[in-house]
């Protein structure tokens, strides 16, 4: 099997709260509340893992909550090379009121990183062996410009490593001239790319294809609650999504990529990968950790997947 590198430039420690109220200016007790180490690379690797793939993670690592990602990392059996910096890693929190059926998230910006540790990952991505993976996911830290993806693009490109993309910067397209394996925007991000402010099903179709027209391999499009497409230059396919109670809607993108990843190097086809690959998102998003893939069966029997041309 390949060698799979994920990166996650700004790692978190996700806090997720349920709270029956919320309130301003009275202490709101919270019902339930969970601590993950997240970041969006990071889930990636933790779903190839459970799919049986094994997978180096990389990336930006400051203080103890960064130590914390890293020490349940090796204790998951993943191979870790984060660059240690100065700082704390980030802590987001994510609240569920169930009263108002709303979820409120509240991402911080990261450490600040210096152009010495940012010339020291760079060095890193340059050692990846020809053939490899690296999937680039998630937000920059402080210190680091969008410019950033462009640059990677081009090792990766130079030395034969397929580069997955999985970030909001509208930078992502000055990275198509080097052929990027995969894309993953949601349907807000490819609007966003594109100048748009909403899209129809048929705009991220046609935005879509426009992505694979100008150089990208692949293009995964998150349809959150409608979905996904999975795009190449010969087919465009698209699955719904199951139904079910939502509680925490924080890494199912990272479930659908990790899940479509894995089973696309496994030799998976195109359509029983988009169905489980849908299947397992939703299960994600239906609890309040990634999911173990207990009801991914039971979820697929609601999926159908179509191809569209």
């Amino acid at each position: 099997m390949v060698a799979i590198y994920t990166c996650t430039m700004n790692l978190a420690i996700d806090l997720f709260i349920e709270t029956e109220t919320m309130e301003p200016d009275v202490v709101n007790r919270s019902s339930d509340d969970d601590i993950q180490a997240n970041g969006k690379g990071v889930n990636v690797s933790l779903i190839l893992k459970q799919l049986g793939l094994n997978s180096t993670a990389l990336g930006f690592s400051a203080g103890f909550t960064g130590a914390y990602i890293n020490q349940f990392l090796i204790e998951k059996e993943i191979q870790t090379d984060f660059v240690e910096v100065d700082g704390m890693t980030r802590i987001n929190v994510f609240t569920q009121v169930n009263h108002l059926k709303q979820e409120y998230k509240l991402v911080n910006k990261g450490p600040s990183i210096t152009k010495e540790k940012i010339e020291r990952l760079l060095e890193q991505i340059r050692k990846i062996p020809s053939d490899s993976y690296l999937c680039i996911s998630g937000s920059l830290p402080q210190g680091v410009k969008p410019e950033i993806l462009q640059k990677i693009s081009q090792i990766t490109a130079e030395n034969g490593v397929h580069l997955i993309i999985d970030t909001s910067y509208r930078q992502v397209l000055d990275c198509l001239p080097y052929h990027p394996f995969l894309l993953k925007p949601n349907e807000d991000e490819l609007a966003e790319w594109f100048g748009k402010k909403k899209l129809t099903f048929e705009e991220c179709i046609f935005y879509g294809k426009q992505l694979i027209a100008e150089g990208a391999e692949h293009v995964l499009v998150s349809l959150g609650g409608e979905g996904a497409l999975y795009i190449t230059e010969d087919v465009v396919f698209y699955g719904n999504a199951p139904t079910g109670k939502v509680i925490n809607t924080a890494c199912a993108g990272d479930t659908l990529l990790g899940c479509f990843i894995g089973n696309y190097l496994m030799g998976v086809s195109p359509e029983k990968n988009l169905t489980f690959s849908l299947a397992a998102a939703s299960s994600t998003a239906f609890q309040k950790r990634l999911t173990d893939f207990s009801d991914v069966e039971v979820l697929s029997q609601q999926i159908k997947v179509r191809q569209l041309s």
